[in-house]
């Protein structure tokens, strides 16, 4: 036997999962690549019920090392995954703490022999294939069906992105540091898909309830349709969230927010504060001159909120806008939680300037000009008063700064309505016009997870659900 053949084989694998609600309906996807030419010689996918992003990652990477070890059972495989978590974990280099994830890292060991699989992070961008896959068995569990390779144009979709990132990442040299394996390889078999069995896991807690119905209208002032606003260049957001989608980005990785993903999210969830007297009149309430208390209804809301979240049991820590009908909001909630109140001027709601106090019909009879032009652009500020262009880049740093301070963890934001739009806007890569688009009533909860490589996931909005 020559020494070429007596080298064991060597096989990429790259992985993915996906969770539409994280928790939701989740699939993963597994491809299995020759490493020299980049042909993926199997491809497996499944839906596996409601589960986490996290449980379908390490599923699409054990059925992913069970598809390699039919294919090539003396191989030695080098997996690729864009999950930093499960890459670091498997490295050994990260804790498993959590105990969904135990027994599938457990499960992914026990496939190859120690030493035979190593790990490797890449950015989303180059796991477009795996990204593919996954998506594919979603689609098709929402369709109440199984996924079949026959169907899948996860290779030809992924084809030319993975040459294009390839390329930018350096793997040319990565392979031809691999180039002596390909002496080894016989015959290529047929591609064979090999899916581990679904499996069904249970949905951990979260942090707030289901959304449901959005209840009465939010505050004339952002319930008004607009016309497409001027372009807003100034203004930057966090990447878009990734459940099922792949951001067209460099397929370098960057520093910062375009980090790798390091684990847990902070997630805020967004309260709007409850009801005030200018609530049901729908009069502009903002944070330059006006700052009512809680009227008797929003004084119940509080409390319905407090007990609610009270039951769910998830929030770590409160933090309030300095507005008076926040701090109320935020105390009674407190009371019950048995937490204390961080005042975040960030938080506070747009100030209004002269229009503060009118109704909206007041403000187009009064202000017809200024109110087109606030109309029509963020940039335009209503007089003496707080642009909405002004309000993103404010609440952006008040969020990078939150993030930071609170990762890991779960926070309740006690805020407005501008603010808690803006969150969701910027979360969701979404136009300036979009803050007109969105429904959110008094005592609300809506919910943003933020992930340290950048990524946002929405994940709650206007949930009014704890008031009926």
């Amino acid at each position: 036997m020559s020494t070429a053949a007596s080298q064991p084989r060597e096989l990429v694998v790259e992985a993915d999962g996906g969770s539409r609600g994280n928790p939701g309906p989740a699939g993963y996807g597994a491809v299995v690549l020759d490493p020299v030419s980049g042909e993926a010689l199997v491809e497996t996918a499944e839906y596996i019920g409601v589960a986490t992003n996290n449980v379908a990652e390490y599923k699409g990477l054990v059925a992913g090392l069970r598809a390699a070890r039919e294919l090539a059972p003396d191989a030695s495989v080098r997996v690729r995954m864009d999950s930093k978590l499960v890459v670091e974990q498997m490295s050994g280099r990260w804790k498993i703490k959590h105990p969904d994830m135990k027994p599938l890292a457990a499960e992914a060991a026990r496939v190859f022999p120690a030493g035979r699989v190593s790990y490797e992070w890449i950015p989303r961008e180059r796991n477009k294939h795996a990204d593919r896959l996954a998506n594919e068995a979603m689609d098709a569990g929402r369709e109440g069906r199984r996924w079949q390779p026959s169907t899948s144009r996860a290779a030809l979709d992924a084809g030319a992105a993975r040459v294009v990132g390839d390329a930018t990442a350096g793997a040319a040299k990565a392979r031809a540091a691999l180039a002596h394996a390909a002496l080894a390889h016989a015959a290529q078999p047929a591609p064979a898909s090999a899916p581990a069995a679904p499996v069904s896991t249970p949905a951990p807690a979260v942090p707030v309830s289901p959304a449901v119905p959005a209840s009465p209208a939010a505050p004339a002032p952002l319930a008004a349709p607009a016309p497409a606003p001027a372009p807003e260049p100034a203004l930057s957001a966090p990447a878009p969230p990734t459940d099922g989608v792949v951001p067209a980005a460099s397929a370098t990785p960057s520093v910062g927010w375009g980090a790798p993903d390091l684990g847990a999210p902070a997630t805020f969830v967004l309260l709007r504060h409850g009801e005030t007297a200018l609530t049901p009149q729908k009069r502009f309430s903002g944070s330059g001159g006006t700052d009512p208390e809680l009227s008797p209804a929003g004084l119940r809301q509080a409390e319905a909120v407090a007990a609610a979240l009270a039951a769910r049991g998830t929030v770590q820590e409160i933090v309030s806008s300095p507005l008076l009908r926040c701090r109320q909001t935020a105390l009674t909630i407190a009371e019950r939680l048995g937490l204390d109140v961080r005042i975040e001027e960030g938080l506070r709601e747009t100030d209004f300037g002269a229009w503060e106090g009118l109704t909206f019909a007041e403000v187009r009879e009064r202000y017809p000009d200024d109110l087109d032009a606030w109309l029509a652009s963020p940039k335009a500020a209503p007089p003496g008063g707080e642009s909405f262009a002004a309000v993103s880049r404010r609440v952006a740093a008040t969020r990078d700064r939150l993030t930071e301070r609170h990762a890991g963890r779960t926070v309740l934001l006690v805020t407005h309505v501008t603010p808690i739009k803006t969150l969701v806007r910027l979360a969701l890569g979404a136009p300036p016009e979009a803050l007109f688009r969105m429904e959110l009533s008094a005592a609300s909860l809506s919910a943003v997870a933020y992930y340290r490589d950048g990524n946002a996931s929405v994940r709650l909005l206007n949930d009014t659900s704890h008031l009926r």
